[in-house]
């Protein structure tokens, strides 16, 4: 099964990050219940590794983190693959991080180096449909500063993946509460 864990988008940002969605020209808004920042993809695993981690993440919470919104941005090298928030990556939200991938890899999920860079994803642009390069910059520019207050982390989340024509359908499979700091 493809899955992730991840923290969902507090509550308090889902309204301004539907309005930042739709002054975004083109591509495929995430649905509301969707946003997430994403702290481990584990891709596809057998219910085993899954079952294996989920009982390792029940065993022990980690604390809450709480997140802060920085700014917008498109990635991409050579043309913007998706527009996100950008999110702080304070040591916090590092160390939950941290402590996550080795959960995974103690249920035999072998995770690949990469930096870490969080964010919530607010549009994809699929091949078919790449952004207008004029256009996007700005739509970012004008989006300013995010204007919403930090928020605290309460729940992590092992979501399931399924991969459609018309985008990915996450299904959540198992929450873990993050205890207050």
């Amino acid at each position: 099964m493809r899955a992730f864990l991840g923290l969902p988008v507090p509550e308090p940002w889902i309204g301004p990050l539907m309005r930042a969605q739709g002054r975004i020209p083109g591509g495929r808004s995430v649905p509301a219940d969707d946003l997430h920042l994403t702290l481990a993809f584990l891709d596809d695993q057998p219910e085993a590794r899954l079952e294996a981690l989920h009982d390792a993440l029940e065993a022990r919470a980690a604390p809450a983190v709480t997140l802060t919104a920085t700014g917008y941005a498109s990635f991409g090298s050579k043309r913007a693959r998706l527009v996100a928030l950008d999110v702080a990556a304070t040591p916090e939200l590092s160390a939950l991080r941290k402590r996550i991938r080795n959960a995974c890899r103690g249920a035999g999920i072998d995770l690949p180096r990469e930096r870490f860079r969080p964010h919530v994803t607010l549009v994809r642009f699929p091949a078919a449909a790449p952004p207008d390069p004029a256009r996007l910059p700005r739509a970012l520019a004008g989006l300013g500063l995010p204007e919403m207050a930090p928020a605290e982390a309460r729940l992590a989340v092992l979501w399931g993946s399924d991969l459609t024509p018309s985008g990915p359908v996450y299904t959540p499979l198992a929450q873990y509460p993050l205890r207050a700091a």
